[in-house]
């Protein structure tokens, strides 16, 4: 026994595919480094908590989970196996100058280079199978059937791939030296040189190979007793580089030809599939500089991002995502401290606050002379997708609780993100329904759109679009805008909506003025000074109102600036409420920052940057008309829907890296991000009862689902026995009933029947 080992140890260790593992591990860094990140995304190693795993463990295409999409990444897979292969081939097939002697040599040497694709595709199976079977997403029939689109797919573009290449790379020995040399000259000196580099290391460093695995899967003995000349290794690079163009051209066509038709859905990929095709380009380009610059391809290849990150910094090639509705083809807006401050005088803010009087008498002419009712400020959370269902969620069930008192005693909207989203849409139901629609605000059908996938196209977007096509234009209010990321967005969105969001931010104003529906104050955040943006129906200035009791400094920080006061001469009424809800849900690397025109210009990001939670904003609105709530009010009722429960146990840190204690620092600001804003909207609120002659009461409707939703028990092995959705614009099947469920916790149960008895025992 140990005899056969001592014998067969060297024929596994000086094999084909063991020696071309050992070759990439030491050489192709560059190509590991993405298959790491393949399998950290599919093992959940990496971006669980925004929910990355369940984008390749559970794909969507057109809003299905089916064999349609696994055939689609199953088709991208292959892709980038083939991508690897040639790659490998063009860096390292000079390393394995036997491969010449075969038929077919770059089929052959794919097979022999599939260890790590074969390991890949194998644990890609598993931890499809564990995560749809843990989620009970699908019938054992149904899971085999969506395995079978995986393979089908991997397997028909296997096919092509190889087809073409079984076309096209002849055997070595048929081509004739002299018309290679002819064509040899004609190539550019650095490629030449890179050539003939390889054909010295061809010479004289070749890898020991004894064995290899042939067609038929069988071991074969490698015959060393054939040698190239100079001008048979030239033609294998050329022509290998031939066909890395011809491919790399194919996928670039087909980006370009699905970045023109990208509105269309059934030309929207799965997202994880546009990761795939993103470094399947990625690897070409790593090939294609590996091949002309040979060692020096690292440092080519930094001077180039260094040279293209200067000239992005000089805005050669900045790309600037408007909102759409501005005009900006005006001279820009001053935004300076001498403009914030004239634009945040008391004139200013008298004007904005004797219009919004008026929403607040007709708000109190909705209830009895004699009685004084509840005014309730919304305060609604950020969290992308699994806010807005959540929020759309909570107010279903709390309106529907109050018998519609919910939204008739609410003055106010305010919050971050995916939760704006999900209260603006029930408000919209809301208002339909008071103008006759035949809409049904509480039924099922709206949870159902709103949890609607909103990632595939804004993923595909960003691939298809923003980095390489992107000059198609539409029109909006009289402006010709660029069909970019954000247009995706806002368009996907308003599609989710049942179109009724799509009007201008001034088209709110009349009825909330008529107290019809609550206002609502979005209140992104500029990205140059931190300072808000509020953005309503008609001027909000008044929020600048400082609400503390402390003197009066000599230069006052200026909090925020009112939308339509600094645009009111860029048509700022005319903005689309689509972009103001994606200016306050611009989420990180998906949904792009809103440059607005103003000098300096300004850029702006997501409204949970400094409130997720928006206690702050109703609580300076309280502050601005707090002698007339005090007057006409039986008190104050904050209901704050959060994504996010607010007395999270505290976690024990235990096995700290070097790594964990070097990004401690950082790492525990945002770990603690919420619980920053916690504290200082329980401050502010403390603070408010000093200065506000009535009672205030708080509502917390949260999503917490980890002790008290039975369906949920059993968990995936992603999320590791957490049952909480992840952070996405995109929510799996199990996440969506998750979301739903936690409204009929026992904590939340309670918390509406306070408010039940709050807004009934109004004096």
């Amino acid at each position: 026994m140990l005899r056969k080992l001592y014998l067969l140890g060297p024929k596994f260790i000086y094999s084909f595919p063991v020696q071309l593992l050992f070759n990439n591990i030491k050489r192709n860094q560059v190509l590991m480094l993405c298959w790491i990140i393949l399998f950290a995304m599919i093992t959940g190693s990496f971006g669980k908590y925004l929910g990355i795993p369940y984008l390749f463990l559970d794909p969507e295409y057109l809003n299905h989970v089916n064999f349609r999409s696994f055939f689609i990444l199953g088709l991208v897979t292959a892709g980038f196996t083939t991508a690897f292969h040639i790659t490998c081939y063009i860096t390292d097939g000079h390393r394995f100058s036997f491969v010449g002697t075969l038929s077919k040599p770059f089929s052959k040497f794919a097979i022999n280079n599939s260890v790590i694709p074969a390991i890949f595709l194998i644990t890609y199976i598993y931890e499809i199978i564990e995560f749809q079977t843990h989620n009970e997403y699908s019938t054992p029939a149904g899971l085999a059937w969506n395995l079978g689109g995986l393979l089908t797919g991997y397997t028909v573009m296997t096919l092509i791939f190889f087809g073409y290449f079984w076309l096209t790379n002849k055997d070595i020995f048929k081509y004739v030296v002299c018309r290679i040399d002819e064509k040899i000259k004609q190539n550019v000196q650095v490629t030449r040189a890179s050539a003939m580099k390889k054909l010295d290391i061809a010479r004289k460093k070749q890898v020991r190979v004894d064995n290899y695995i042939d067609y038929d899967l069988k071991v074969k003995e490698v015959e060393y007793n054939t040698f190239y000349d100079k001008a048979t290794v030239l033609q294998v690079f050329d022509q290998n580089h031939f066909n890395l163009v011809v491919i790399e051209l194919m996928i670039f066509i087909i980006i370009i030809v699905l970045g023109i038709f990208k509105d269309y859905p059934m030309f929207q990929l799965p997202a994880a599939s546009s990761f795939i095709i993103f470094l399947t380009v990625f690897v070409m380009m790593s090939g294609a500089f590996s091949y002309w610059f040979g060692g020096w391809s690292a440092t080519v290849a930094l001077l180039a991002f260094l040279t293209l990150n200067y000239l992005v910094g000089e805005e050669f090639f900045t790309k600037k995502y408007e909102a759409f509705g501005l005009d900006y083809q005006r001279m820009p807006a001053e935004y300076t401290i001498q403009a914030l401050q004239q634009l945040n005088d008391s004139a200013h803010i008298q004007r904005d606050k004797q219009a919004t009087m008026v929403m607040l008498e007709n708000w109190r002419k909705k209830f009895p002379a004699d009685q004084k009712p509840k005014m309730v400020f919304l305060c609604t959370s950020g969290g992308g997708k699994r806010a807005a269902l959540w929020t759309l969620t909570a107010l279903q069930a709390s309106d529907s609780l109050t018998k519609g008192k919910l939204m008739e005693n609410t003055i106010l909207i305010t919050g971050a993100s995916g939760g704006l989203i999900g209260a603006s849409y029930y408000r919209e139901l809301k208002l339909q329904a008071k103008k006759g629609k035949n809409i049904h605000p509480n039924a099922m059908i709206h949870r159902q759109k709103i949890a609607t996938d909103n990632l595939n196209p804004l993923i595909f977007s960003l691939m298809a679009n923003d980095l390489f096509v992107g000059f198609t234009k539409f029109e909006y209010g009289g402006n010709l805008y660029y069909r970019d990321r954000g247009y995706t967005f806002e368009e996907q969105l308003n599609q989710i909506t049942e179109n009724l969001l799509n009007k201008p931010i001034e088209a709110y104003d009349i009825e909330e003025k008529n107290a019809v529906i609550p206002m609502m104050i979005l209140t992104p955040t500029v990205v140059n000074d931190g300072r808000k943006l509020y953005i309503a129906a008609s001027p909000v200035s008044f929020m600048n109102y400082d609400i503390t009791d402390f003197p009066r400094q000599a230069f006052p920080k200026i909090s925020g600036v009112d939308f339509q006061t600094l645009f009111k001469d860029h048509n700022g009424a005319n903005l689309r409420f689509l972009s103001a809800l994606r200016m306050s849900a611009t989420f990180p690397y998906i949904t792009p920052n809103t440059t607005l025109p103003t000098e300096p210009g300004i850029k702006i990001m997501d409204a949970g940057i400094s409130d997720n939670f928006g206690v702050s904003d109703a609580v300076r609105f309280l502050f601005a008309f707090k002698e007339w709530i005090g007057e006409n009010t039986s008190g104050i009722v904050f209901v704050s829907i959060r994504d996010s429960p607010k007395l999270d146990p505290i976690k024990q840190k235990t096995g700290q890296t070097i790594i964990d204690d070097f990004t401690q620092p950082i790492s525990s600001v945002y770990n603690n991000f919420e619980n920053f804003q916690d504290i200082n909207s329980d401050m502010l609120i403390g603070h408010a009862k000093s200065w506000f002659k009535g009672d205030i009461d708080r509502i917390d409707l949260q999503y917490q689902t980890e002790n008290y939703v039975p369906i949920l028990q059993k968990m995936d092995s992603i999320r590791q026995n957490n049952s909480r959705a992840s952070l996405s614009w995109r929510l799996t099947t199990r996440e969506k009933y998750s979301i739903e469920y936690t409204i009929n916790s026992a904590e939340n149960q309670r918390q509406l029947q306070r408010l039940v008895k709050l807004l009934e025992n109004q004096n």
